[in-house]
């Protein structure tokens, strides 16, 4: 029997999918499990499977559009199977037409642009005889003949401008030459000869890379992450800190678990920051309106960077759990988030969130809070560094941390203070035993 295939609803925030394209084309075969289709919302992007065997008989929203969830966008029946009141209730009929119309129009108007561009420059013999002799591009006259067209007059009054330009004898013999026009110079005084060239050679640059701009539409992703960290940068008046960690025990903790679980930097500074948190509810909060919601747990966002975006996954109770088991929770979800894998629900409910871009290099940065929560600690890289212990100099892996913290909620002093106890902890990891 006929039934309707829906946009599903892949998580409590989401409202719409955008649908990416369709695996399957109508009166196609489909089997029960086989991708029918991709959609992408503003976080993910998953591939629906079919729930029933059967055909493909009408698709009812195409590749491209956003389709609130729970609405049709398939009929999926038997090969003859009359699907005549299907297509009715969904108005199957009238998106049908919709979409023809508009598609139709375009075609129409990319035959007209490219009638335009194909369209020759009205000008006449005498008028193209002279312009040709001075090396004048034709599509930089006006006309002023009947219907546009250009006549000598034109290309005299042309050329009277061009000549008006100061420019030496050399740079004038050497543009006529080249066959550049010197009123496309750009110059306060006169024009000289290695002007002439500097032109000429920037201009046949152009010519031999072929250089054009390109432009790509945004994905859905990207347009969410665009509209966010500009909500976030508008909404909050943030205040950045930097301080600076000895990681020389860190290190030696890594190596000694080494044998056991293979922990990085990242798991070490999640599970404690998440127990620092505790000790300030202000950096795990959130503003609402005139409220400030305060929490007794910590879910943390870890920042995972992708081919064409960035997603956080969020550890659940990050302040329950071992290292071990944050160590293999952030690699789970880190793999699936660049799988296209993650359920909606394990990229929301964030109360604090950790970037980490020291595998790159960078030593300072000034990250961008994940609204709504209130901070954003960014981690750096570790760098051997001259320090002072004890009046003698001596080389340390130190580590920059970059915090940011919405003004509204976190004062200076709280946000120093959380630095300083989060320092004190990375710097003694064996304090996460007490």
């Amino acid at each position: 029997m006929a039934s309707k295939v829906i946009m599903p609803k892949l998580g409590l925030t989401m409202k719409e999918g955008k649908i990416v394209k369709w695996y399957k084309k109508e009166n196609e075969e489909v089997k029960k499990g086989e991708k029918l289709f991709s959609i992408e919302t503003d976080k993910l992007t998953n591939d629906v499977e079919a729930k029933e065997a059967g055909v493909l008989r009408k698709i009812i929203r195409q590749a491209g559009e956003l389709v609130p969830c729970m609405e049709p966008v398939a009929i999926i029946g038997d090969a003859n199977e009359d699907i005549s009141r299907l297509l009715n209730e969904v108005g199957a009929g009238e998106v049908q037409e919709e979409k023809v119309r508009p598609a139709e129009a375009v075609a129409a108007e990319g035959k007209k642009a490219e009638g335009k561009k194909e369209k020759r420059v009205k000008i006449s013999p005498a008028a193209k005889k002279l312009a040709l002799e001075h090396n004048i591009d034709l599509t930089e006259l006006v006309g002023s003949g009947p219907n546009g067209r250009i006549v000598l007059d034109d290309v005299k009054a042309y050329l009277e401008k061009r000549d008006k330009v100061k420019t030496t004898p050399a740079a004038a013999k050497l543009a006529d030459e080249l066959g550049v026009d010197l009123s496309q110079i750009e110059k306060d005084d006169r024009i000289r000869k290695e002007d002439v060239y500097q032109y000429y050679r920037d201009r046949r640059l152009a010519e031999i890379a072929e250089a054009e701009d390109k432009r790509i539409e945004m994905t859905t992703m990207r347009k969410i992450i665009a509209e966010r960290m500009t909500d976030s940068w508008t909404k909050a008046p943030v205040v950045h800190f930097n301080i600076r960690v000895d990681t020389t025990r860190m290190k030696e903790l890594r190596q000694q678990l080494k044998a056991v679980v293979n922990i990085t930097y990242t798991d070490i500074i999640v599970a404690i920051t998440s127990r620092v948190l505790l000790q300030f509810p202000l950096l795990n909060g959130t503003v609402d309106g005139e409220e400030i919601i305060l929490r007794n747990y910590v879910n943390m966002g870890v920042a995972v960077a992708l081919e064409d975006g960035l997603l956080v996954p969020v550890v659940k109770y990050s302040h329950m759990k071992g290292l071990k088991e944050i160590s293999d929770e952030i690699k789970d979800l880190s793999y699936r988030a660049r799988n296209n894998q993650l359920n909606p629900d394990e990229i929301t409910g964030g109360t604090f969130t950790i970037t980490n871009l020291g595998m790159f290099g960078v030593e300072s940065f000034t990250p961008i809070i994940n609204q709504p929560e209130s901070a954003i600690l960014g981690v750096n890289a570790i760098v051997d560094t001259p320090v002072v212990e004890d009046g003698n100099i001596v080389i340390k892996p130190m580590m920059n941390l970059s915090l940011t913290a919405d003004h509204r909620i976190v004062d200076g002093a709280v946000a120093a203070q959380f630095l300083a106890k989060l320092k004190e902890y990375l710097e003694n990891p064996a304090l996460l035993l007490l």
